[in-house]
């Protein structure tokens, strides 16, 4: 079913990672640079078929581009840069980026058909899939597309591809033209969106959803390029929630800093306190109390180390 969209969604600010700009709530003036949902989700993601698929692509284009092998070998192996952009372009000519291409124009085609606009010229081969995506969504009301939305917590933004009513239920859904054999990084990003909150980006306004968005289940609209059919798929973002928790925790570590420090192998290592020594450096008299305390809860509280706070105690009082 159609939606009523007021205002078609407009471009974020980006910076040069292309992280989205947020202006910060409250009353911040200056942007802030908030980590992409697709990156956020993607720290837990098994990079090692990825980079065996990668590595084929430039293979493959290195041996159907004799140019790109002759600049790889007058290339100094230092220039990364240089080399990356090889990489690249041998990736490129091996039509790598075909599917992705493919996929990115069905989305558009979509995004037509949901706000009710003219689709223009649509090829042959692809007007079937268009059809099936019709008749898949024809249930569901849309009341969000391509909306942007923010995790101000954990400086986390993004577009979910569409927030709709299906079955009474408001729910994220996003439409993946590819495979969904591996729905997992799936099940974190819609869990992000259904955790996040609307974000009018012409006007740096945050919102409210009109309806509850479902914590716990969201559906993916399956478009396989080309197949000329689209299905409807489920999914428990509950669990995928879950991960998102995980992924917090490893984005914190990865941000850890001061692990190490520079040492002087010739130097003594300082022993650590005690609480003798801890009692002789007291400065005030709160500060004994509290060694006191905190002594006495460890069950370390001897009758050699009250004698020495209470000589400390009457030092730092002036009693002889």
């Amino acid at each position: 079913m159609t939606a009523t969209i007021e205002r078609p969604n407009t471009e974020i600010p980006r910076d040069r990672f292309g992280r989205p700009m947020v202006m910060p709530p409250g009353r911040g003036k200056r942007r802030v640079a908030y980590r992409r949902a697709t990156t956020f989700v993607g720290c837990l993601d098994d990079m090692n078929g990825l980079m065996k698929w990668k590595a084929r692509q430039v293979a493959l284009g290195m041996g159907q581009r004799k140019d790109l092998v002759l600049a790889a070998a007058a290339a100094n192996p230092d220039d990364k840069k240089l080399l990356g952009e090889i990489a690249e372009k041998a990736t490129e000519h091996a039509l790598s980026s075909a599917g992705a291409t493919t996929g990115t124009a069905l989305h558009s085609l979509t995004e037509r058909v949901d706000r009710g606009q003219q689709l223009g010229y649509v090829p042959v081969e692809y007007e079937a899939d268009i059809k099936a995506y019709e008749k898949a969504t024809a249930g569901i009301e849309f009341i969000g597309i391509e909306a942007f939305r923010v995790h101000d917590d954990w400086k986390v933004a993004g577009t979910a591809d569409r927030i709709g009513r299906l079955h009474g239920r408001t729910m994220i859904f996003d439409i993946k033209t590819g495979s969904i054999d591996y729905p997992h990084k799936m099940a974190m990003q819609l869990a992000m969106y259904a955790h996040s909150i609307p974000y009018d980006i012409p006007t740096d306004t945050r919102g409210e959803d009109p309806e509850r968005v479902d914590p716990n289940r969201g559906i993916i609209i399956h478009l396989p390029a080309g197949e000329g059919r689209c299905d409807l798929y489920e999914i428990d973002i509950s669990k995928g929630w879950g991960a998102c928790l995980l992924a917090r925790q490893v984005w914190d570590w990865r941000g850890t800093k001061s692990l190490t420090a520079l040492i002087d192998p010739h130097e003594v290592p300082k022993k650590p306190p005690t609480w003798f020594s801890l009692a002789e450096d007291a400065t005030t008299v709160d500060e004994l109390r509290i060694i006191w305390t905190r002594a006495k809860e460890c069950g370390d509280l001897t009758p050699e180390l009250k004698a020495v706070l209470k000589d400390r105690n009457a030092a730092l009082r002036g009693v002889a």
